[in-house]
Formats: C-alpha cells, sequence, structure tokens
C-alpha cells in the first residue's frame, strides 16, 4: 500500500529544502511562492509571502520567532469550534500576529450524521468521493475564503499562513484557488497538492492515535491510512470540476466568494512579482 509509512531518510530530505519551510512544532508548512505563471511573461508567485500548513497549537517559542522573522502577520484558521475542542487543539498566543478565525464549516455541519457521512468518504480513499468532499468544502468555504482573498487584496506586504487541521483539504483547496488564480499550471497545483504527504508523515503517530479515537477508523486500519492520502490524480480532478462545476476559478471567486472583477485583479497582482533570477528558475522547472 502506497500509504505506509514513508523513507524517514527520504521525508527528512524533502523537508529540509523549499518549497518546505521548517517552524519548529509545526507539521506540513510550505511556501506558495516560486511557481511559475502564466498570467505576466516573467512573474512568479510572491515568495515568502503566502504559507500553507496544518494546525499551528504545538508551536514553539522558536516557531512563533520564525513566523515573525517570516514576515507573517496574519494566521487563518479554517477549522470549526466544534474540531478545536475535540482535538484540544486552541492555537496558543502568537504575540503580535492576529489570528483570525475563518471556519469553512459551520457548527451543524459537525451533526453526528453529517461526521459520519464525511468519514465513510474518506474512508473510502476514491477521487469520486475526495471531490464530493471538496465540493462541499467550495459550497461552504465562500465567507472563509473571502477573508483571506481580501486579506491579499489590501495587504500585499503583509505575509500570512492558513491552516486547518492536517493542512491537506481546506487547506489544500484556497491554496488551489490562489495557485490557480495566479496563474500556476494544474501540474504545479497538483505536485503541490501532493506534497501534503510527505508533509504530514512527522505526524502519523499523532494522527493515528486521535483516529483510534473514532469508531470508524479504529476497527479500519486501511480506511485510517487514507487519510493520509493526498495524490496529485486528486487535485487534478478537482481542478476539473472546479471548471466544469463552478465555472473556473474566477467565476466561482465572483458567485460564492462575492469578490468583483476589480478585486479579483488587484488579488492576482498582488500574488505576483518579477522573477530576477532565472537561473534559478530554470534549476527548478515547475517553480
Amino acid at each position: 500500500m502506497d500509504l505506509e509509512p514513508l523513507d524517514p531518510a527520504y521525508v527528512k530530505k524533502v523537508l529540509s529544502k523549499p518549497p518546505f519551510v521548517d517552524i519548529p512544532g509545526v507539521y506540513n508548512i510550505r511556501d506558495l511562492g516560486s511557481y511559475k505563471t502564466s498570467t505576466l511573461p516573467g512573474f512568479i508567485t510572491k515568495p515568502n509571502y503566502a504559507f500553507r500548513s496544518a494546525e499551528l497549537s504545538s508551536i514553539t517559542d522558536e516557531g512563533k520567532q520564525k513566523l515573525k522573522d517570516l514576515g507573517i502577520g496574519k494566521v487563518f484558521d479554517l477549522r470549526s469550534d466544534t474540531e478545536i475542542a475535540k482535538w484540544k487543539s486552541q492555537i496558543p498566543d502568537l504575540g503580535d500576529i492576529d489570528v483570525v478565525r475563518t471556519p469553512v464549516f459551520k457548527v451543524e455541519d459537525y451533526s453526528p450524521e453529517m461526521m459520519a457521512k464525511r468519514f465513510q468518504l474518506y474512508a473510502s480513499g476514491k477521487t469520486e468521493a475526495f471531490m464530493e468532499l471538496y465540493s462541499q468544502i467550495l459550497d461552504n468555504g465562500g465567507n472563509a475564503f473571502g477573508t483571506i482573498l481580501r486579506h491579499v487584496r489590501d495587504n500585499p506586504e503583509e505575509g500570512l499562513i492558513f491552516h486547518c487541521t492536517a493542512g491537506k483539504d481546506r487547506t489544500g483547496v484556497i491554496a488551489a484557488l490562489l495557485l490557480k488564480l495566479a496563474g500556476v499550471d494544474n501540474e504545479s497545483i497538483a505536485n503541490d497538492y501532493a506534497l501534503t504527504r510527505v508533509g504530514r508523515e512527522p505526524a502519523r503517530q499523532m494522527v493515528m492515535a486521535r483516529l483510534s479515537k473514532e469508531p470508524l477508523f479504529a476497527s479500519n486500519n486501511e480506511a485510517a491510512l487514507n487519510m493520509f492520502s493526498s495524490r496529485p490524480e486528486t487535485m487534478h480532478a478537482f481542478l476539473d470540476l472546479l471548471d466544469r462545476t463552478y465555472g473556473g476559478v474566477d467565476k466561482y471567486l465572483k458567485h460564492h466568494v462575492e469578490l468583483t472583477d476589480e478585486d479579483i485583479d488587484v488579488i492576482r497582482r498582488n500574488l505576483l512579482v518579477p522573477a530576477y533570477d532565472s537561473k534559478e528558475q530554470e534549476e527548478e522547472p515547475n517553480r
């Protein structure tokens, strides 16, 4: 099975270089900058500006300082109150860095019936099941995503980080929307999504311990392992879904996030900078 533990040496090597960033106490954190874009010739997504990660609940004092050193001024938390309480995973005081609660799902979306259905979809590990989940995220995430995107519109110099619990699904959807809006190609977006497979590996023991408390996963190890799935083909299917069902990223942002054409143009420009170091870009063809 491709979701068995990864080779530790391989994990260490991948995590030691971009786009991954070392923030003590935080898993699966990486920079969405330095990706090539088709929007403007010679431009890339802005480095050291927008970051994605898993929950920040265990961040250390050194990690807090590193967030400040990166210029991060805002943290957007996509988790619900129910989720935070269940796992006792409050974000600690980050000092001058503001934490903005931007839950994708409402409290009622965590009813036993809804959670049972959601867990069954996760447990299947099938692409079509993830598309149902990701449609739920798109349909419910307009307000949360709008808060993040308006920050990009209004604060192009203040870095941000957004996260859910694992930094895979809700985080993966808004990361894909940002990269797609910036003009990054589908293959690069899918590869970024797939990196979560490595990014979450150091948290495997914690994740499995949590899942062991859920009846569906406690009795089904394969279902639990499917929670680690982040295959490129899943993101390709999502991007197809975004185009086919929602009319593409611009239409989704106008209809579900209530952004104007002018908003979208400003956000797109604020995500890009000139690629001054062409040699570096040649060495990393997808970035």
